[in-house]
């Protein structure tokens, strides 16, 4: 049964073929601006090594430390890994706070899938999951984007009782209740 876990050096080798897997769509591209595109730029060349992931997983993790110092204009987040039978399958993020440009097109909540593992409902399971963990924080309701032509996350948000607000700068932006998703456990 799939579960949220803490990044962690034991699912590296599950973790590079996903990020193959990824590469082999197209995402890292210099145009790739999103979390996985950045560390596909970033540590591609560095996390092939167990050195070099252990690195990585330290890095990923230390960004949920409020006392950590980030470059400007990030905000603090806790990620985890979803991994199902020891595998890695996927990964979602949960921003402490909003900025601007995250209050318009990023949201709290970002999330990513392994090609090979899409269409199971994983994303749908790791969003349920993590909500808990979003209210755990305070906040409540939280917002979730997705690409405007991107309707498999649609039905994810939606799935999860995320309520349509708008679309600015090609983002669909959704509130998600996440005190409904602690009642519901």
């Amino acid at each position: 049964m799939a579960e949220l876990s803490l990044p962690s050096e034991a699912y590296r080798e599950s973790f590079l073929e996903a990020m193959q897997e990824l590469r082999d769509e197209g995402r890292g591209s210099p145009d790739d601006s999103t979390s996985i595109g950045r560390d596909l730029r970033s540590w591609t060349g560095s996390w092939e090594t167990a050195e070099g992931f252990a690195r990585y997983v330290a890095d990923v993790r230390a960004k949920a430390d409020e006392s950590a110092v980030l470059p400007p204009n990030w905000v603090h987040s806790t990620t985890w890994w979803w991994v199902d039978g020891g595998e890695y399958v996927g990964r979602i993020a949960l921003r402490h706070r909003l900025t601007r440009f995250l209050l318009d097109v990023g949201g709290h909540i970002g999330y990513d899938v392994r090609p090979t593992a899409r269409r199971r409902g994983h994303a749908t399971a790791m969003l349920a999951a993590v909500l808990p963990e979003a209210h755990e924080m305070g906040i409540d309701p939280a917002l979730l984007t997705c690409d405007v032509d991107n309707l498999a996350s649609r039905k994810v948000i939606e799935a999860n009782g995320g309520e349509l607000e708008d679309a600015r700068a090609g983002k669909l932006r959704f509130w998600v209740p996440t005190a409904r998703a602690v009642a519901a456990q």
